[in-house]
């Protein structure tokens, strides 16, 4: 456009503002400077806080909040929710408990069927949501309860013990463990190892991320979630990317609740209450957005830190668990009033 009075081209209006990935960004990073603070802080006020075997006890405590996490942020970036991970966490454990100890199956086919356990319930999720058009608060709210109860029904509300040793491989193995005998012949552990369930949640939030990423399906879930009008239009099967995001949530949550029931080498139908809650806000404090279309599996690995690391550094310091509860519950408060600023600049 040219200037009346000069006749001399005008330069082209600047946009303001930031653009969605400088934002993504800039959240990532104040993420990640979180988790700084909180690691020098603790640091200061304990000296184990900085020790081998707590750093494991961390990543290992992280792992669920990671895995459903990853789940999590899948379905947060479609613009959906899912509130039943922690039951179908409880049902998929007790299910491949059962499978070993009732039917005398393999261990490795039990954990099968307790994973495939949360794949079905998420398959029913993805349904009633996309087919029955209910929406994903009130579908995956009842799917907590169904859930849940069937959990409690199927063990009597009581928890399925005497699984074996080999049950509790996958939750207490680790890998590259180093120990030696001393002079009285007794072990001395030099390097106790990377826990295998930090190992398998280090290579899914890989193929997560990478699918999301690298992928057409990753790119058809962000278009799903920041206008799914124009997703159609443009050729996207919504309600297939919708279900397929319910799908992976609900896998994760029973992959989890493999790994967790194989910890305690137990089954306990009452295991992950509210487990759902800290899921979702390793992903919001990641930097996802609630409203859908933004959000990334490394923003969430840093989100589940920032908690996993809250609460450790809380137990050290002597904090009680209620005084935990109302410090997570502002952190959460926090990081969604900041998401909702953002959205609105």
């Amino acid at each position: 456009m040219a200037d009346i009075t000069t006749g001399k081209p005008q330069p082209a209006p600047q946009r303001k503002g930031l653009s969605d990935r400088q934002k993504d960004i800039i959240q990532k990073f104040a993420a990640l400077g979180s988790l700084v603070i909180l690691a020098a802080v603790f640091a200061v006020t304990s000296n184990a806080f900085l020790t081998v075997n707590n750093g494991m006890t961390i990543a290992l405590q992280v792992t669920s909040i990671a895995l459903l996490g990853i789940g999590a942020t899948y379905v947060i970036i479609t613009g959906g929710i899912d509130l039943s991970v922690g039951s179908v966490l409880a049902l998929a454990g007790v299910v491949a408990a059962l499978a070993v100890k009732e039917l005398g199956m393999p261990v490795w086919i039990g954990m099968l069927l307790g994973i495939l356990t949360g794949s079905a319930c998420g398959v029913i999720n993805g349904l009633v949501i996309t087919k029955l058009k209910l929406p994903p608060f009130i579908a995956t709210l009842g799917m907590m309860l169904i859930a849940r109860g069937v959990a409690l029904q199927i063990t009597g509300a009581r928890a399925v013990s005497g699984l074996g040793e080999s049950f509790g491989v996958l939750g207490n193995g680790s890998l590259l463990r180093f120990e030696s005998i001393d002079d009285q012949g007794f072990p001395v552990v030099s390097f106790p190892g990377i826990p295998y369930p930090v190992v398998l949640m280090i290579v899914i939030a890989v193929v997560a991320s990478f699918v999301l990423n690298r992928t057409v399906l990753g790119r058809h879930i962000y278009a799903t979630g920041s206008n799914g009008d124009a997703a159609k239009l443009s050729g996207v099967n919504v309600p297939r990317v919708t279900a397929f995001t319910y799908i992976v949530s609900g896998t994760l949550a029973g992959l989890t609740g493999c790994v967790l029931m194989s910890r305690l080498v137990t089954a306990q139908p009452n295991e992950g209450v509210a487990y759902e809650l800290d899921a979702i806000a390793s992903a919001v404090i990641g930097g996802t957005s609630l409203i859908g279309g933004v959000g990334t599996i490394s923003g969430t690995f840093i989100g589940a830190f920032v908690i996993g690391i809250l609460r450790n550094g809380l137990n050290m310091n002597g904090v009680s668990a209620f005084t935990q509860q109302i410090i997570i519950g502002l952190v959460i408060l926090g990081t969604v009033w900041i998401d909702q600023i953002r959205n609105r600049k």
